[in-house]
């Protein structure tokens, strides 16, 4: 084989090579191509969502539906179900249309209390001792009474006991007295709980003009006794 057929090869090979390399590129080019304008299917809002509002309300509401787009417009951490939310709150805002994405929503603990207040629910902190707040019995979730004593009247002497609210729900419980210093005083330690924008004029009502304590719910299957009210004569004729 003469130098010249040597040379002559050698370009052929090179250039057969150079052909298979681009035919490789261009194939990979088309498949990407394809594949970043094939339709995906994502999950967008179907109306304006607000900060606050739990993954699980939105989902049991059908807050959420169906769009397929072009996979290159598909946006980072978007979710592939609804149960990709069902136990997260949202962060921050979504608005009608725009394509739900992992980035919106939080865990419920990083959100704290405002993560359980809705609707009409207030957080209210109260100010009592240790006996009166059950301090070291309570935890955050259980939910209780307020009984309160009251006047009858301003000029008379004369009171009456009655369970004033029912059914309330701690969000953060009272300093355990055991494991921290707990003051002497009157307010030495606090409780905060859940009640509506109605209950909250009543509790502050009793806070400010009666004696009171909370009393500790059952945690499964409790049960209201009809509502009364008790006074001198009732608690010396034995409830009658």
């Amino acid at each position: 084989m003469t130098y010249r057929i040597r040379n002559i090869l050698i370009a052929v090979g090179l250039a057969l090579v150079a052909m298979l390399l681009t035919l490789f590129y261009v194939s990979n080019y088309k498949r990407s191509v394809q594949k970043s304008t094939s339709g995906v299917p994502v999950y967008v809002a179907v109306k304006d969502l607000t900060q606050g509002t739990p993954g699980s309300e939105i989902v049991k509401s059908h807050e959420l539906r169906v769009e397929t787009v072009q996979q290159r417009d598909v946006v980072p951490g978007a979710i592939s179900s609804p149960s990709d939310v069902a136990g997260l709150i949202l962060s921050a805002p979504i608005y009608a249309g725009e394509q739900v994405t992992l980035r919106r929503f939080s865990a419920v603990s990083a959100q704290g209390i405002r993560a359980q207040l809705k609707g009409t629910l207030r957080a209210v902190q109260v100010a009592g001792d240790p006996n009166q707040l059950l301090a070291g019995t309570l935890q955050a979730g259980d939910h209780v009474d307020i009984v309160a004593n009251l006047r009858t009247d301003a000029q008379s002497s004369q009171t009456a006991t009655k369970i004033v609210l029912r059914d309330l729900l701690v969000l953060t419980p009272p300093t355990d007295p055991s494991v921290g210093k707990v003051s002497t005083g009157g307010t030495s330690n606090s409780v905060i709980l859940a009640v509506t924008d109605t209950q909250v004029q009543r509790l502050f009502y009793v806070m400010k003009n009666a004696d009171w304590t909370l009393e500790l719910r059952p945690v499964v299957g409790a049960v209201d006794s009809p509502d009364r009210i008790d006074t001198l004569n009732t608690v010396l004729g034995g409830g009658r």
